[in-house]
């Protein structure tokens, strides 16, 4: 066999765990590798895709993830461009997101202990912080073992992101290609999915069975399971609502009868009035008040099942009645057998899930009403609606931090899974636009779309270069209101409107995007949104539109205002979320 380098035998170690996509940026110590992509990679499969900052990287390498549920890699040089990258792994690690980081490392014989070289940084403490697992690669014969270890932690148990560091005289090192021994996946690492406990799992179905009022909670460990059809088949066994975890939208449909919008008068009804709860791979975390009162029952009247991969997270918030540690696919199919066979039969009506559809609705139409204001400047919620009707059900969503979220969360509908993208873990801001362009290139034959504000737009603007370059057409909605409307908005409501560092000049975003060689309009009249849209996507280009809001309307989403009232109240458990 050829003597290869080090950074081939890293390309050759990636092509065997089926990697087919590296974003990054490059750097000298990371040359071998890049060049081997070139050669080796391409031929088998294996792209690099060039950014603008590192940490839309790892945004783009989690947002490929999410929409296609394989395995990306980021990458960027050492000291700064390690750094950069940490923040885009923050999102990664809050949402539990496999992903790979490989980060370069000064020569081993001036590292772990540093000697002084130029951007020396110990990449192995700051990335055990925003990461599942990492490790330090110190041996060019090391790489395609410390390569299948990482890829077995990423997706073994809870997901989430990992890390390798390479000092750069092992990706440079070279020998022969037989002193390697890469090994394929399947004789790597474990199969199957693990099943609840029988026990539990038929004591869970005997309390689902007799319940009058039960509802399944529903969070993203459904999608890293794969579990949606089973969740979905449970579902329309019990007839019962399906309450997402925000981090869950498109679990089940937005527009099934059975499927509700987080935080909706729908959601909140159910988590108050059911008598039983079936929390599946979920723990009750800030976004969902903690499983508590006053938005959920008391425990000795509301029974909590909780199924969930990781024991270690079962009533972690919210003590429970039945906990079952198993993967969430295996356990929703047990549970819905056990139910079948001879605990309960189908249902197609419930008084109660009939009463929760019948508040989703009327609250529905009620903002409905107000997302079809002809006031100007634009209320949010028209550029919201107008948004979800243009793109319609096929669409994927990618929704930044900041208030536009909440208001999103209103009147914006998911209608299938691995639609929706967004950092909920976090609440980081700037993860739209390169969440986008990494959906767009895992499925670009959907439309892909962004709202977010012109803070978050602002944080990784110069992405829209790389939108440019990747050919990836997606569209991006800017509701501009010259401020960061969310902290703006808890200083009118807690503050007595004392205002600090919030406000922006107002800036041209359409003409940034026309300068980097999108298409850029600006919108300030409701009646122009849809024909601005329609130019959009008619330009063929990826595209902003800075729509310019009511200032005054964006402070205080109705979601955002309940939330600091209970807060402001004391309530127990009830935190801000920003």
């Amino acid at each position: 066999m050829a003597a290869i380098n080090g950074g081939e035998l890293l390309v050759k170690c990636l092509l065997n765990e089926g990697v087919t996509r590296v974003f990054g940026i490059p750097g000298g110590q990371l040359t071998t590798f890049i060049d081997a992509i070139v050669r080796v990679g391409r031929p088998g499969g294996l792209e690099w895709v060039l950014v603008r900052h590192e940490a839309s990287a790892a945004n783009m390498a989690d947002a490929w993830m999410r929409v296609t549920g394989d395995l990306a890699v980021c990458t960027g040089t050492i000291g700064p461009g390690a750094s950069n990258m940490v923040a885009g792994m923050e999102v990664a690690n809050s949402d539990n997101i496999p992903v790979l980081a490989i980060t370069p490392q000064i020569h081993s014989n001036r590292s772990y202990p540093f000697k002084g070289s130029q951007q020396q940084l110990d990449q192995l403490t700051l990335y055990s912080a925003v990461t599942k697992w990492n490790a330090l690669v110190n041996r060019w014969d090391r790489i395609p073992e410390m390569v299948s270890m990482a890829v077995r932690e990423a997706f073994s148990g809870k997901p989430g992101p990992v890390h390798l560091d390479i000092p750069v005289d092992v990706l440079f090192e070279t020998h022969d290609e037989s002193e390697a021994v890469i090994v394929p996946p399947a004789r790597a690492r474990g199969g199957g999915r693990p099943n609840g406990d029988p026990a539990l799992v038929e004591k869970a179905a005997e309390m689902l069975a007799g319940a009058e009022r039960p509802i399944i909670h529903a969070g993203a460990g459904v999608f890293r399971s794969e579990a949606t059809d089973e969740l979905k088949a449970l579902a329309e066994y019990l007839y019962c609502p399906v309450v997402p975890t925000a981090h869950a939208r498109g679990v089940v449909s937005e527009g099934d009868p059975l499927g509700l919008t987080p935080v909706g008068a729908g959601a909140l009804g159910a988590m108050m009035q059911a008598d039983a709860v079936l929390a599946v791979g979920c723990t009750f975390s800030e976004l969902d008040f903690w499983g508590k009162p006053p938005f959920w029952a008391p425990p000795d009247v509301q029974k909590v099942i909780q199924v969930d991969i990781d024991g270690s997270r079962i009533a972690l918030n919210r003590e429970v009645d039945v906990g079952i540690v198993g993967d969430a696919k295996a356990v929703l199919g047990q549970l819905l057998e056990a139910l079948s066979s001879g605990l309960a039969s189908a249902r197609d009506s419930r008084e109660f899930t009939a009463a929760i559809q019948a508040a989703e609705q009327g609250a529905a139409d009620g903002i409905e009403a107000l997302a079809s204001s002809d006031q100007v400047p634009i209320h949010p919620l028209r550029l919201v609606a107008e948004a979800r009707d243009f793109f319609g059900e096929d669409a994927i969503l990618s929704l930044d931090g900041g208030n536009i979220g909440l208001w999103s969360a209103m009147v914006s509908r998911v209608y299938r899974p691995r639609s929706f993208l967004w950092p909920g873990g976090s609440g980081h801001l700037g993860t739209g636009l390169p969440f986008a362009i990494g959906a767009k290139l895992a499925a670009p034959d959907r439309p892909v779309y962004i709202l977010h504000g012109d803070g978050a737009f602002m944080f990784s603007v110069m992405e829209l270069e790389s939108a440019v370059r990747l050919d990836t057409p997606v569209i991006d909605i800017v509701g501009n209101d010259r401020s960061f409307g969310m902290i703006k908005g808890a200083q009118d409501f807690a503050f007595e409107k004392r205002y600090c560092g919030v406000d922006f000049t107002d800036v041209r975003l359409d003409r940034i995007a026309e300068a980097m060689g999108c298409f850029g309009v600006r919108v300030e009249e409701p009646g122009d949104i849809k024909p601005a849209l329609d130019k959009a996507v008619a330009s063929g280009k990826p595209a902003v539109l800075d729509v310019v809001l009511d200032c005054s309307a964006n402070l205080i989403p109705p979601t955002l205002q309940l939330i600091c009232s209970v807060w402001l109240s004391g309530c127990e458990g009830i935190a801000m979320p920003f």
